[in-house]
């Protein structure tokens, strides 16, 4: 997807815009209405995230601008303005979707799909190696191996499909789940692996997710 960010605080633009990357979407960057609006005019995106206070106004004065010549494009607020007022009142501008900062990037991604996925039935489910992930309804497949998995489970187990075959650091698992900001000295990653591994490993099963020591965690392609 072709995606326009509006975000001026540069460590947050940097970590939305290198996982959206990552994920293979291409993001343009603006960190001001004036700049924001006059780039969501000119060119054709399929997504907009737009944070609400910026350096010279508010983000309802891009989404104001915006909608009445671009009615399709999905919005998604990013804002650490979380209370239901502000909600309401971007919603009912033209917002399709409010995501409160802090964030882990998992669930940006998600919504991220969301926005883009249509009808398109094919990201439904996640297919690495052995393993089988139905996005929809959390249920991940290995063999005759059948689990539901609760929602930190889920992201985690996401994530690293989406990314088979490459090798993710904690560091990049923690910002990806739990979100930027979350205590880097956790050993919250290496528990929940060994959760993942207890539901879908068996004796003379190869591991679901493999360690590479010194580097971090992997999900065979």
């Amino acid at each position: 997807m072709n995606i326009l960010l509006i975000e001026d605080e540069d460590s947050v633009a940097s970590f939305i815009s290198k996982g959206l990357a990552a994920e293979g979407h291409r993001v343009e960057r603006a960190s001001s209405v004036a700049q924001g609006t006059a780039l969501a005019l000119s060119y054709d995106f399929d997504l907009v995230l737009l944070d609400l206070v910026l350096p010279d106004g508010r983000g309802e004065q891009v989404l104001s601008r915006v909608r009445p010549e671009k009615p399709d494009v999905p919005v998604i607020v990013v804002s650490a303005l979380g209370d239901v007022e502000d909600k309401v009142s971007l919603l009912d501008l033209g917002a399709n979707d409010y995501l409160v900062k802090p964030f882990a990037f998992a669930e940006l991604a998600a919504r991220v799909r969301a926005a883009g996925r249509g009808s398109q039935a094919s990201c439904r489910e996640l297919h690495a190696a052995d393993i089988t992930l139905d996005t929809r309804t959390r249920v991940v497949t290995r063999g005759d191996i059948k689990a539901d998995l609760p929602s930190r489970e889920f992201a985690l187990m996401e994530y690293l499909m989406r990314h088979a075959g490459q090798v993710m650091t904690r560091q990049q698992l923690l910002d990806a789940v739990w979100g930027i900001g979350f205590d880097t000295e956790s050993n919250v990653v290496d528990v929940y692996v060994s959760y993942l591994r207890r539901k879908l490993d068996r004796p003379g099963m190869p591991s679901a997710i493999e360690t590479v020591r010194g580097a971090g965690y992997r999900v065979r392609a």
